[in-house]
């Protein structure tokens, strides 16, 4: 925010449209954080994140952990690495469940397997 022109007093239009897809992205994040909510549930949360960004949100939201639930959609598995228990779907079905290192120790796995194309 403090990095607009006008800082917080930045018109920013609507639907933020004279936002940066990682600037609104964080800012949306950071309007659900100042909410205080119990349960929080995240969606790509770093999809539009460069990855210095991307680490700094990831670290905030590690801080949360045993505060809140998270409900965390994420198609990037480096984002999901510290979740007490993921859920891996495929075609709207649960195929595994475990926390990562369960599920990356299956080399069998469809989660294994999966996080190998991504180089992690």
């Amino acid at each position: 925010i403090q990095d607009l022109e006008q800082g917080y007093d930045t018109v920013i239009g609507e639907r933020g449209v004279k936002l940066s897809g990682g600037q609104a992205q964080r800012l949306c994040l950071a309007r659900a954080l100042v909410k205080n909510p119990q349960i929080l549930v995240l969606d790509e949360a770093t999809s539009a994140l460069d990855s210095h960004s991307e680490k700094l949100i990831q670290k905030s939201i590690d801080d949360l952990q045993g505060q809140k639930t998270i409900i965390s959609v994420a198609h990037r598995f480096s984002t999901i690495k510290h979740a007490h228990c993921i859920y891996y779907l495929d075609s709207g079905k649960i195929l595994e469940c475990g926390t990562y290192e369960e599920l990356i120790s299956k080399k069998e796995s469809n989660f294994y397997r999966a996080s190998k194309l991504q180089g992690t």
